[in-house]
C-alpha cells in the first residue's frame, strides 16, 4: 500500500513536470528569433504574392525569402490608415513583437521593419503552425486531452496580452495551433487603441460580450514583469513604433489589468488559486 502511495506520488510530481513553460515558442525558437531578425532585415525576395478576400482584409503579401540555403515564407503590411475606428497599422505589429519580448512572453512570430516595393511595413515571419482555431473547429479536430491543461494556459496569456495592447480584432484565424498544440498569436495591427473604451475597461473580463473571458491563471514572472513596466521601458522597446499617447494607453491599460487580476485573486480565495 506504502509503495502504491509513493508511486502516485511519483506519478503526480511527472504530470507536474510535464506541463510547458508559459511561454509557447520553444526554448529553441526563442534563442533563434534574433536570426530569424537578421534573417527578415538581409534575405531575398525570390517571390511574392499578394492576399486578398474576406480573410485577408489588409491584403498583405505573402513574400518567399532565401538567404544562403535558408528559405521561408514571411507576411509583409504595409497598411497604416487611421481614420475614426478604421484604424490599422503595420507599425503596431511591430510594437507588439517587441512588447511580447519585453514581457518574455515569446508568443509572437519575429517580425521587423522592412521597405517592399518602395514602401515601409511589417515583415513577420511565417509561423510553423498546423491550422488555425478556425480550421480546428470546422474541421471539429479533438484537442488531446492531457493539451487542454497548457492550452487553456496559453488562452489566459492570450487574453492577458490582449488586454494590454487593447488588440479587438482577436478571430480565430489568427489563433494558430502547432503540431504539439502550443499557441502562437498572429495579426496585431488593430491593436494600441487610445480612446477611452479601451483605456478605462478591458477587453477580457468576467464581463465579456460572449461570455466570460478572464484571465484565470497567470504566471508570477508575467505578473511580476506587468507591475515592473514603465512608460519609459515600453518607449525603450517598441522605439518609434508607438507615440507617447500610445504608450500611455498601454500603462492605464497596464493598471487595469493587475486591478483584475487582484480581483480574480480575491474571488478565487488566493494568489496560490490564480498565479503559478
Amino acid at each position: 500500500m506504502k509503495k502504491l502511495a509513493l508511486l502516485a506520488v511519483a506519478a503526480a510530481a511527472c504530470l507536474i513536470l510535464a506541463v510547458p513553460a508559459p511561454t509557447q515558442l520553444t526554448p529553441e525558437e526563442t534563442a533563434e528569433r534574433a536570426s530569424w531578425e537578421e534573417f527578415l532585415e538581409q534575405a531575398d525576395i525570390v517571390g511574392q504574392n499578394q492576399m486578398v478576400g474576406s480573410e485577408a482584409v489588409t491584403s498583405p503579401w505573402k513574400l518567399t525569402l532565401k538567404k544562403g540555403d535558408v528559405e521561408s515564407f514571411a507576411l509583409w503590411k504595409g497598411i497604416d490608415v487611421r481614420v475614426s475606428r478604421l484604424t490599422d497599422s503595420w507599425k503596431w505589429e511591430v510594437a507588439a513583437y517587441r512588447l511580447d519580448k519585453l514581457l518574455e512572453l515569446n508568443m509572437v512570430p519575429a517580425t521587423i521593419e522592412r521597405r517592399f516595393q518602395g514602401n515601409r511595413g511589417s515583415l513577420q515571419i511565417w509561423a510553423k503552425a498546423k491550422m488555425s482555431l478556425k480550421e480546428k473547429e470546422a474541421k471539429k479536430i479533438k484537442m488531446p486531452s492531457y493539451k487542454v491543461f497548457p492550452w487553456n494556459r496559453a488562452l489566459y496569456l492570450q487574453r492577458a496580452f490582449d488586454n494590454l495592447i487593447a488588440n479587438e480584432d482577436r478571430h480565430q484565424n489568427n489563433f494558430l495551433i502547432t503540431e504539439d498544440w502550443r499557441l502562437i498569436l498572429i495579426d496585431h495591427s488593430r491593436s494600441f487603441r487610445t480612446s477611452k473604451k479601451f483605456t478605462e475597461a478591458l477587453i477580457y473580463t468576467d464581463k465579456h460580450k460572449e461570455g466570460p473571458r478572464e484571465m484565470r491563471e497567470l504566471p508570477r514572472a508575467f505578473v511580476e514583469k506587468l507591475k515592473a513596466l514603465t512608460a519609459e521601458s515600453v518607449t525603450e522597446a517598441v522605439g518609434e513604433y508607438l507615440t507617447e499617447a500610445e504608450v500611455a494607453a498601454v500603462m492605464a491599460r497596464r493598471d487595469l489589468v493587475l486591478k483584475e487580476i487582484d480581483r480574480i485573486i480575491a474571488a478565487a480565495g488566493g494568489e496560490d488559486k490564480v498565479l503559478y
